[in-house]
Order: C-alpha cells, then sequence, then structure tokens
C-alpha cells in the first residue's frame, strides 16, 4: 500500500471510530485503543484519554458515568448545573474509609500510650513520696555500696538522696 492509502484509512478510522466508541485510552504497547467497553484494570487512569457521557433524558444535560466522576471535577460541576461537591466513587469512599479507620487506630495507640505514661508516672509519684518520708523520719538507714557492702547514711547522704527524691517528685507529681 502508498502511503496515500494509509493515510486514507487513518482519517477515515478517526473519523468513524470517535463517533461509536465511547472509550478512549492508551495500552501498554502505547497505542491509542477506542471502545465501547471500559478499559482493563491494569490500565492507569492518567492514560484514560475519553470517558463516556451519558444522558439521563432529551433536555438534561450531558454527565459523566460513575467512572468519570473520579477523574474530573469539571464534568461533575457541569452536570450539577452548580457548584457542588463531586461525586465520590467507590474506590475514593474505600480510601477515605481506610484512612479514617487508620487515624482511628493511631489516635487509640496514642490515648493507650498516653494513659501508660500517666499510670508510670502515678506509680513513681507515689513511691518517691514514700522515701521522701522515710527520709524525713530521720530514721537509721543504709543501703548498698557498689562493693556490695552496707553502708549507712550519714547526714551528707540523707540531704543529696532528699534532694534527689524532691526532682522525681517535682517531675512525676503534677
Amino acid at each position: 500500500m502508498k502511503f496515500s492509502q494509509y493515510f486514507l484509512i487513518g482519517i477515515a478510522s478517526l473519523m468513524s471510530a470517535p463517533s461509536f466508541a465511547q472509550w478512549q485510552w492508551i495500552d501498554q504497547d502505547g497505542h491509542r485503543v477506542f471502545s465501547d467497553r471500559a478499559p482493563p484494570p491494569d490500565i492507569a487512569d492518567k492514560n484514560i484519554l475519553n470517558r463516556p457521557v451519558v444522558r439521563a433524558a432529551k433536555n438534561d444535560p450531558p454527565t459523566a458515568s460513575a467512572a468519570g466522576l473520579a477523574g474530573s471535577a469539571a464534568a461533575a460541576s457541569q452536570a450539577s448545573g452548580a457548584a457542588s461537591a463531586p461525586k465520590i466513587s467507590g474506590a475514593d469512599r474505600e480510601l477515605m474509609e481506610k484512612k479514617k479507620l487508620a487515624e482511628q487506630e493511631q489516635n487509640a495507640k496514642r490515648q493507650a500510650e498516653q494513659e501508660r505514661v500517666l499510670k508510670t508516672k502515678i506509680e513513681n509519684c507515689s513511691r518517691a513520696k514514700q522515701a521522701k518520708a522515710t527520709l524525713d523520719s530521720g530514721m537509721r538507714m543504709g543501703r548498698m555500696n557498689e562493693k556490695g557492702e552496707r553502708e549507712v547514711l550519714d547526714d551528707g547522704a540523707r540531704a543529696t538522696e532528699i534532694k534527689r527524691i524532691q526532682t522525681l517528685i517535682e517531675a512525676d507529681c503534677k
């Protein structure tokens, strides 16, 4: 065939194909495909060039199909005739539900962690108050040193220990 024959066949197919085909997309090989059926699921949304237009009644303006609404907010605003929000497709609704569930789980984890930290602070506070009361009583106290030997707290060690416990009380007993 000659170039002119290819050219004429190409023009004829391009002129007639869009009038019958409602879908147009680019396949994996980079070829433009016209069809009256939706593209296969492995075709990316960005590769879909044209979606079908559906008319509800003779005098109604054209509206995009449910698949087309997901891709173009302009079609949704044209379909409604007003500046209303675009309709959400099933896939978008699922995504929103998944996001909402993930946020709820994250909030629950965060709240559980905060409760655990609060409980730990309360326990530390009560232990520190009890230790301070024991130190303030003036009773003779002892502790084990690094060598594992028992040593009795003198006034300097007692004052240092009281100061340390007081900082714990200030930190944990708010």
